[in-house]
């Protein structure tokens, strides 16, 4: 069966298989490297299969460190005579050459064992006590005494779901393991991908199948592939109208993809998302560790920036440095010249920068340089995506930055509490579209949305919209958002979609540009957020509205680091249902809304209160 294009897209690029994509002209892997395949065995007898590329002149003379990647996207290609054409996470690092290797995880294509989405950490008391770091661990430790000449030092790297198994590594605390980069990793599962505050995400629904189906034996190919869901129309939206809830979507696609059926039955943060989130664990970290991520990056935008601050709170010996740049998911692993997220232009060779002068640059050092010293890397590399350039800061957030509250009052922004309200009329019949753009609802994740011109949802009856004056003078938000919501519903369950906003001139005229596109009067988005106001108090707990009553629903909408330009306008943009990109809240308090019908569905009135704020760091006003 032929998979749709968009899938081998986000297969090669978005997870970190891009070095797989033929091309048969290019023999430098082959010619400098000789492939050896094992199966290493783990602590508990299970045996994870393994491929090393060894630089054909190591010697006792010639030593190399280890760059490894661990992932559930598959090695491929398999077999000691078929060879990738591209080694590590750039070409910069596979021509100064190390010993590179590739690892299925557990229960994932070669190797053994039962797969596990986000493998939760356990106590390591006996030798059956087996989790991500300890496979890890011992991965390391049979290479560092099997491969000869190796120097001892070894570095792991991985985007997306091998992000995560390179941060889960870092719990390893090997002492041969001494640079780690997890990059676009999930931190938290219950607020990274699939799930926003614990809100469904529904544009992630064709997703499933990678992640929701155990094979049965060794396997070199995919074998869920018969699970995908095909596409019958160039209308996106039309299979999730078509759909129904989510209940439904459910009911006919995947009641037997055991991934989707946990979703479905957890929908507060109990103890099985408890156990999936990373960031308790980590703690005394002493190794060399750079977190990369996008400010476009739909999936684990979250990840990177949690990881970091977390191992700058617990682990003061730790080399700790992030670096986020104007990129969707995993972007930063492949160069497009003239760098753009959607229709909005960043800058040239964006991507190349990074590789050649960051990423190159901690593996080269800390693995074939003094680990003792700092690398002499920025503490954080930040890209302002509203100035389109990198900017350095000695701490993240910034300590410079001053909090400012924007009240959102009849319409507009202002720097006091107001005594009034604003109200719109939510219908989860008839929610707020998240995109004008249909072709786009097809793909198999969603990544256009995070820079897209908001004008198609502004002026809508269910959105509510507050915007500046013309600013007189540049504005930089850089750190953290908070959403501070007053609102009164006459329902008992309502969602707040909060979008950050900026508006550009009406003369505007970009350095580069999409054809077709009207940048005039352009509404870009810089960040947004879901909360439901069920876990406002809890989340653990989910909690009812009591129809009518003011109630305070505070909620971060992650970082920026945004110059607000002269001329152009500040904008918030609030509403309740976001579809498809999220699943629709029936706005009916129900204790599991994803299996809710079209009769719990319930219209509501909903107020924002002129007390209400958004909380933002500044850096100059």
């Amino acid at each position: 069966m032929k998979i749709h294009f968009s899938i081998l897209f986000i297969l090669c690029f978005i997870f970190g298989n891009s070095q797989n994509k033929p091309q048969p002209a290019d023999t430098f892997v082959k010619d400098n490297f000789t492939k050896k395949e094992f199966y290493i065995t783990m602590r508990d007898g299970v045996k994870l299969f393994t491929a090393v590329y060894i630089p054909k002149d190591i010697s006792n003379k010639t030593k190399y460190p280890f760059l490894m990647q661990r992932t559930c996207y598959s090695i491929a290609p398999y077999g000691e005579n078929e060879y990738r054409t591209k080694l590590g996470p750039n070409q910069y690092l596979m021509k100064d050459k190390y010993i590179f290797v590739f690892q299925d995880v557990r229960g994932r294509y070669m190797s053994e064992g039962t797969f596990t989405n986000m493998t939760p950490q356990v106590d390591h008391k006996t030798k059956k006590d087996v989790d991500e770091s300890t496979d890890t661990y011992d991965t390391i430790d049979w290479l560092v005494k099997n491969i000869k000449d190796n120097n001892g030092k070894v570095g792991q790297y991985g985007t997306s779901y091998p992000g995560f198994y390179t941060a889960v590594g870092v719990l390893a605390q090997h002492p041969a393991l001494v640079a780690s980069s997890p990059q676009a990793p999930i931190s938290d599962f219950w607020n990274d991908d699939f799930l926003h505050n614990g809100r469904f995400m529904l544009g992630y629904f064709r997703t499933f199948p990678v992640f929701g189906v155990q094979k049965t034996k060794p396997e070199n190919k995919t074998w869920y592939s018969d699970s995908m869901i095909k596409t019958t129309s160039e209308d996106g939206l039309k299979f999730y109208r078509d759909m129904g809830t989510l209940k439904d979507g459910y009911d006919k696609y995947y009641k037997d993809n055991f991934f989707m059926t946990e979703i479905m039955n957890h929908t507060n943060y109990d103890d099985f998302w408890q156990k999936r989130s990373l960031l308790p664990h980590l703690k005394n970290v002493n190794h060399a560790v750079m977190s990369v991520g996008g400010w476009f990056d739909a999936e684990d935008l979250s990840g990177p920036l949690n990881i970091y601050k977390t191992i700058e709170k617990t682990s003061p010996k730790a080399k700790n440095t992030i670096v986020m740049g104007p990129f969707s998911h995993g972007a930063w692993a492949y160069e497009q010249g003239k760098h753009l997220h959607n229709e909005i232009y960043f800058g040239d060779s964006i991507a190349t920068y990074y590789q050649k002068n960051i990423e190159t640059k901690f593996f080269n050092h800390y693995l074939k340089g003094d680990t003792k010293k700092d690398a002499g890397l920025p503490e954080a590399l930040m890209y302002d995506t509203g100035a389109k350039q990198w900017r350095e800061f000695t701490t993240y957030p910034p300590k410079e930055g001053q909090k400012v509250n924007f009240y959102l009052s009849n319409g507009t922004l202002k720097n006091s509490a107001g005594q009034g309200s604003s109200e719109y009329y939510s219908d989860p019949n008839n929610p707020v579209l998240s995109s004008d753009n249909l072709k786009d609802f097809n793909g198999f994740t969603p990544r256009n949305y995070m820079s897209e011109d908001q004008r198609f949802a502004e002026g809508r009856p269910d959105v509510l919209t507050f915007t500046t004056d013309v600013l007189t003078d540049d504005m930089t938000f850089a750190g953290e958002i908070m959403a501070k919501l007053n609102i009164a519903s006459t329902s008992t369950d309502a969602d707040f979609a909060v979008k950050l906003i900026d508006v550009y001139p009406e003369d505007f005229k970009p350095a580069e540009k999409k054809d077709g596109v009207i940048y005039g009067n352009y509404h870009q988005m810089v960040r947004s957020e879901i909360m439901p106001a069920r876990f406002r108090n809890s989340r653990e707990k989910a909690e009812a509205l009591v129809p009518n009553q003011k109630t305070a629903v505070n909620f971060r909408l992650q970082d920026v680091v945004h110059t607000f330009k002269k001329g152009h306008k500040i904008q918030i943009q609030i509403s309740s249902t976001w579809f498809p990109l999220f699943a629709i809240n029936p706005q009916k308090f129900l204790d599991n809304p994803n299996f809710a019908t079209k009769e719990d569905y319930t219209k509501a009135f909903i107020k924002i209160f002129e007390d209400s704020a958004i909380e933002v760091e500044v850096l100059n006003k």
